[in-house]
C-alpha cells in the first residue's frame, strides 16, 4: 500500500482488542483505506472470521452482548515512545509488508532529539532503525549528503544507519566539526551517546576538510564529543604528502568549557651570547571562568632564565582587566670573559576598567606601565620596537566616589607614576587627593534665575592631598625613597562672578583663598667650619595663607566676505575672539627668612622654610600681569561639486590661528621684562580632513646683546624687525588607504607605544599566531580578478616634523625628519610592509623595519626584519592560526645588538 503525501505526521498508537461489532470492522477498515500505518493484530484477525451475519429488519434491533472474554495477553509495546514527524519532496512511501517508511529528495525526519536530513531516507520501525545515503542528481552527481544532529553533535557523512534503540550508529565517510577541528572518518561507530569510534580518520583545522591543506592522518580513534580525542599512530600530511612527523599515540582535549588547562609548548633558539635556550614554555591555568593564568619561562645555557605571569579577569556587568608580571636575569657571556654582565629587570602592566552600569556614582580604573628603565631596551623576550623608542613610562589608578547631596560633592583617589627611561627619575604620587563641592550661588533667588553681577556670584569648596615620591630606578620602592617623601595638603574657596556690559562684552571676576599644608621644612645655615651653606630638613607641621584676584573681559566679532554666488568660493567667515586678563597676586614675603655668612652679619639671599615642599614656596614678588589673548577661525562656502545639490558646501580653512602675550606690571626692566614673548599657534586639516596641519612660533619684541641676553630695547629700535622670531615648529601628519579603516594598535600604546605603525609593529613573542598587519574595518567588498589586478589594497601612514631655532641668532633648522610607513596586499595571500624615515639634519635613515606575511589558510608564515641601528633583529615564524595546535610551529629569530 503506498501514501502518496509530501508531508506526513506519522504516530505510533498501541490498540486494545476490539469488541466483535460491526462498528468495529468499518472503523478498522477505513485505516487500512488511508493506507497510513499498520493497525491490526492477529487477535483482531481471528475475531474478523467469527463475526455473525448481520440481517435487515424493520424489528427493532436487539442489542447482542458479546460474551467473548478479553484476551488476557498484554500488547506488544510500541517500537517508538515519541512522536515521528517527516517529509519529502517526491514522496513518502509507507511499505507495510517490510515495515518501512521511505522519504526521496530532501527528506526529512524529526524524532526527539534526533534530526535528520538526507536524499534518501529508510525507517524501519520494526527493528527500530533508520538508514540515510545520498541521491543521484540529474547528471548522475551523488548529492544531498546526510546531515545528523543528536542533542550538540552534528555529522554530515555519505551514509549513515542509526538504531533508536540502542543509540548506536555506524556512519560512513562521517564530517563533523568539534571547537575548531573538523573530522573525518572511512568508517565511524557510535557505541552510544557520548563514545565515538574511527577508523581511517584524519582531522585538521582546515576550512575545507575534504581537501585541506593539512592534516593528521589516524587508524584508530576514540572520539568523546565535546571532551577529548584520543588516537594511535597519528602522521601529519601536507598538502598530500604524508612527513617524517609523527606519534605513536596523540591525546587532544575538546572541552565546550571556553578555556581549559594545559601545558604550553616551548620554542627552542640559540643566542651568541646566551647560548642555547627554550623559550614561552610553561602552563595555563583556566582557573574559573572570570580568571585565568598563564606561567611561562624562558631557560639559556648561560644561566640567563625569564619568567612571566599573565592574567585575564572580567565579570559582566562589573569590571574587566588584565595583569602582566615579567622578571629576567639577564647574563651576558661567560663568567670570567671580559664582556661578562649579569642584571635583573622587570615590568609591571595592569590594566582595569569598571563597567558603570554596575555603579553610577563610583568608578575604578587602572593603567599602569611600570618597571624598569631598560626593559624594553634589553629584553630577551620583547620586540616591543614602541616602547623601546619611547622615553616615558606612565601609570593611574584612580577611584572616583560622587555624593548625591545639595550641594553635591565628589572625591578622588588617584596614584600615578611617571617615570623617564633616559635619566632614570622616578615621579609618583602614592597617592593623591581630589575633593570638591559643586557651587553654590548664594544670592540666588526662588526662580533660580542666575542673571547679573550679584546673583552669578558662586564659591566652590577644593581640597588636594600629596604624597609624593621623586627618586631612580636604583632606590625605587628602598627605605630612602619613603624617608625622602613629601607630603602636603592643600585647600582652596575660590569665589567668582560673570556678567554682560554693553551687551556684546562677557566680563567675569575671581578670587581665590587658598591654605597649604605640608609636614617638612627646610632650614639654612651659614657653616664657617666648612665655609659652605647647610640645609637641613626640619620635619613638623607647617603652613602658609596664599590668595590672588583675576577679572576678564572678551567678546566675539563675526566677519564675513561675499564673493557672489556664481564664484566657486561664495564666501569666507572669520570669527574672532579677543580677550584680556588681569590677575593680581600679593607678595607673601613674610614666609621667607635670611641667614648670615659671616661674623660680620652679612646677608646672603633669602630664602622660603617652604622651598622643595610638594607644592613649593609662595611668590615673594608680587604680580601685576596683564593678558592679551586672540583667537581665530576661518571658514569658506563653496560651490559642491554635486550640481544636484542646492546648499554650498562649507569648507574649514583654519580650525584655530592663536596669538597672546601678557605684560608685567611690575617689571624692573633688568632682571625682569615687562612684555613676554608673543606665541603663534594655529592647525588646519586638508585633504578631505585626511592631513593634520599644526604649526607654531615664538615671537620675541626684545633685542638680544652679543651674549645671548635678553635687553631692554626692543628689537625694531636695534635696527630689526618689529619681533624676532625665536623658534617655529612645524608638524604634518597624513594617513591615506584604499582599504578600510585600519584598527589601531591599543597594545602598543598601553606599552608605551604608538597607535600606528610609524616605530614598526611590536612581534610578541609569546604568541606570533596574530597577524603583524593591521585588521581592516571593510566599507564595502572589493571584486580582486584573478589576476589580482584590478586593485592592490595598501595604506600608508606619513609624519612630518621642522624645528626652527634662532634663541641665540644661531638662525638654524633643528630638527628635519620625515617618518612613512606603507603596507600592501601584493598578492591576495602575500603582505608587505615597511617603516623608515630620514633625519635631514643628522643626514642619515632613522628607525627601519621590514615585514613580509603569507596566508597559509590554516597555517601563517611571517617574517619581518630590523637591518639598522641597536635593535637590528630578524625574526621568522610559520605555525597553525588555531589556537588548539598554537604549539605546531617553527619560530627563529635573532638576538638584537643591545
Amino acid at each position: 500500500m503506498t501514501c502518496q503525501k509530501t508531508s506526513h505526521t506519522f504516530t505510533k498508537i498501541a490498540f486494545k482488542p476490539l469488541h466483535t461489532n460491526l462498528f468495529n470492522i468499518v472503523l478498522l477498515s477505513f485505516f487500512l483505506t488511508l493506507g497510513c500505518g499498520k493497525l491490526y493484530s492477529q487477535e483482531i484477525k481471528s475475531k474478523k472470521n467469527a463475526l455473525p451475519a448481520v440481517k435487515q429488519t424493520d424489528k427493532p434491533v436487539k442489542t447482542v452482548v458479546d460474551t467473548i472474554k478479553l484476551d488476557t495477553v498484554k500488547p506488544k509495546k510500541t517500537f517508538l515512545d515519541g512522536k515521528v514527524k517527516y517529509r519529502a519532496k517526491d514522496y513518502a512511501k509507507i511499505d507495510q509488508k517490510n515495515k518501512t517508511i521511505t522519504l526521496y529528495n530532501e527528506a526529512e525526519l524529526y524524532y526527539k532529539d534526533v534530526e535528520l536530513k538526507s536524499g534518501i531516507i529508510v525507517l524501519n520501525y520494526e527493528k527500530d532503525e533508520v538508514y540515510a545515503g545520498r541521491i543521484k542528481d540529474s547528471a548522475g552527481v551523488l548529492t544531498q549528503f546526510p546531515n545528523f544532529k543528536q542533542g550538540g553533535s552534528e555529522v554530515q557523512p555519505d551514509s549513515i544507519r542509526f538504531n533508536f534503540k540502542t543509540k548506536k550508529a555506524l556512519i560512513y565517510n562521517s564530517r563533523t566539526e568539534q571547537g575548531e577541528f573538523k573530522i573525518k572518518a572511512a568508517v565511524t561507530k557510535k557505541e552510544n551517546d557520548s563514545v565515538y569510534f574511527l577508523k581511517g580518520a584524519r582531522f585538521t583545522t582546515s576550512a575545507d576538510i575534504d581537501n585541506p591543506e593539512y592534516y593528521f592522518q589516524t587508524n584508530k580513534v576514540k572520539f568523546i564529543p565535546g571532551k577529548k580525542v584520543v588516537t594511535g599512530l597519528t602522521n601529519m600530511v601536507i598538502a598530500d604528502v604524508p612527513t617524517p612527523l609523527a606519534l605513536p599515540f596523540a591525546y587532544f582535549p575538546m572541552s565546550q568549557e571556553k578555556s581549559v588547562s594545559g601545558i604550553i609548548i616551548p620554542s627552542y633558539n640559540d643566542s651568541n651570547t646566551r647560548g642555547f635556550s627554550l623559550q614561552n614554555g610553561g602552563y595555563y591555568f583556566a582557573l574559573s571562568d572570570n580568571y585565568d593564568l598563564t606561567v611561562l619561562g624562558d631557560y639559556y645555557t648561560n644561566g640567563s632564565y625569564a619568567m612571566r605571569f599573565e592574567s585575564a579577569y572580567a565579570k559582566r556587568y562589573n569590571y574587566r582587566g588584565n595583569l602582566n608580571v615579567r622578571f629576567e636575569n639577564l647574563i651576558n657571556s661567560e663568567r670570567g670573559y671580559p664582556d661578562y654582565s649579569k642584571q635583573n629587570i622587570y615590568n609591571i602592566q595592569w590594566s582595569h576598567s569598571k563597567d558603570t552600569k554596575s555603579n553610577p556614582n563610583s568608578s575604578f580604573s587602572a593603567s599602569v606601565n611600570m618597571g624598569s628603565s631598560k626593559y624594553f631596551k634589553q629584553s630577551i623576550n620583547q620586540a616591543n620596537v614602541g616602547s623601546n623608542l619611547n622615553n616615558t613610562l606612565s601609570s593611574s589608578i584612580s577611584y572616583n566616589k560622587t555624593f548625591n547631596t545639595i550641594p553635591g560633592a565628589r572625591i578622588a583617589l588617584t596614584a600615578t607614576h611617571s617615570q623617564n627611561t633616559q635619566t632614570e627619575e622616578i615621579q609618583m604620587t602614592l597617592p593623591s587627593l581630589q575633593g570638591s563641592i559643586d557651587r553654590v550661588y548664594p544670592f540666588v533667588g526662588k526662580d533660580g534665575v542666575k542673571k547679573g553681577f550679584i546673583k552669578n556670584i558662586n564659591l566652590q569648596y577644593n581640597v588636594t592631598g600629596q604624597n609624593k615620591f621623586v627618586t631612580t630606578d636604583s632606590l625605587f620602592f628602598k627605605p630612602q625613597m619613603f624617608r625622602d617623601a613629601q607630603i602636603g595638603l592643600q585647600q582652596s574657596i575660590p569665589i567668582s562672578t560673570n556678567f554682560k556690559i554693553f551687551k556684546y562684552f562677557s566680563a567675569g571676576a575671581s578670587t581665590n583663598y587658598q591654605e597649604t599644608w605640608v609636614t617638612k621644612t627646610i632650614e639654612k645655615n651659614y657653616d664657617s667650619s666648612k665655609n659652605e651653606v647647610v640645609t637641613q630638613t626640619v620635619n613638623g607641621f607647617d603652613t602658609y595663607r596664599t590668595y590672588n584676584f583675576s577679572t576678564n573681559l572678551g567678546t566675539t566679532i563675526y566677519g564675513t566676505f561675499n564673493f557672489g554666488d556664481d564664484k566657486k568660493i561664495q564666501s569666507i567667515r572669520h570669527v574672532m575672539r579677543p580677550s584680556i586678563t588681569y590677575a593680581y597676586t600679593p607678595s607673601f614675603e613674610k614666609y621667607y627668612d635670611n641667614y648670615y655668612v659671616d661674623a660680620s652679619g652679612r646677608v646672603s639671599n633669602s630664602y622660603s622654610r617652604f622651598d622643595g615642599s610638594v607644592y613649593g614656596a609662595p611668590s615673594k614678588e608680587n604680580s601685576n600681569i596683564v593678558g592679551l589673548a586672540l583667537s581665530n577661525t576661518f571658514e569658506a562656502k563653496v560651490r559642491d561639486r554635486d550640481s544636484t545639490k542646492t546648499e554650498p558646501k562649507k569648507i574649514m580653512l583654519l580650525n584655530n590661528l592663536n596669538f597672546s602675550t601678557s605684560y608685567n606690571f611690575n617689571a624692573d626692566g633688568k632682571d625682569i621684562l615687562a612684555w613676554q614673548p608673543v606665541l603663534v599657534s594655529g592647525g588646519t586639516q586638508l585633504l578631505d580632513n585626511k592631513m593634520n596641519v599644526n604649526f607654531g612660533a615664538t615671537l620675541d619684541p626684545y633685542a638680544i646683546d652679543n651674549s645671548g641676553k635678553r635687553m631692554n630695547v626692543y628689537n625694531i629700535d636695534n635696527g630689526g624687525s618689529l619681533f624676532r622670531m625665536t623658534s617655529a615648529n612645524l608638524t604634518l601628519n597624513y594617513s591615506f588607504s584604499n582599504k578600510g579603516v585600519k584598527e589601531e594598535n591599543k597594545q602598543s600604546e598601553r606599552n608605551g607605544g604608538r597607535k600606528d605603525d610609524l616605530f614598526g609593529t611590536n612581534t610578541d613573542l609569546n604568541d606570533s599566531r596574530n597577524s603583524q598587519f593591521a585588521k581592516e574595518k571593510d566599507d564595502g567588498e572589493d571584486v580582486i580578478t584573478e589576476f589580482f589586478n584590478s586593485k592592490i589594497p595598501w595604506d600608508m601612514t606619513m609624519a612630518y616634523s621642522l624645528t626652527y631655532s634662532n634663541v641665540n641668532r644661531e638662525s638654524k633648522i633643528t630638527g628635519n625628519s620625515i617618518m612613512v610607513s606603507i603596507n600592501m596586499d601584493i598578492t591576495p595571500k602575500w603582505k608587505g610592509g615597511v617603516s623608515t624615515g630620514y633625519d635631514f639634519v643628522q643626514k642619515g635613515v632613522t628607525f627601519t623595519q621590514f615585514r613580509f606575511e603569507r596566508d597559509l589558510l590554516s597555517w601563517r608564515m611571517a617574517f619581518n626584519w630590523t637591518p639598522l641601528g641597536p635593535n637590528s633583529n630578524w625574526n621568522f615564524f610559520i605555525g597553525i592560526k588555531s589556537g588548539v595546535l598554537s604549539d605546531i610551529k617553527w619560530n627563529k629569530r635573532s638576538t638584537s645588538n643591545r
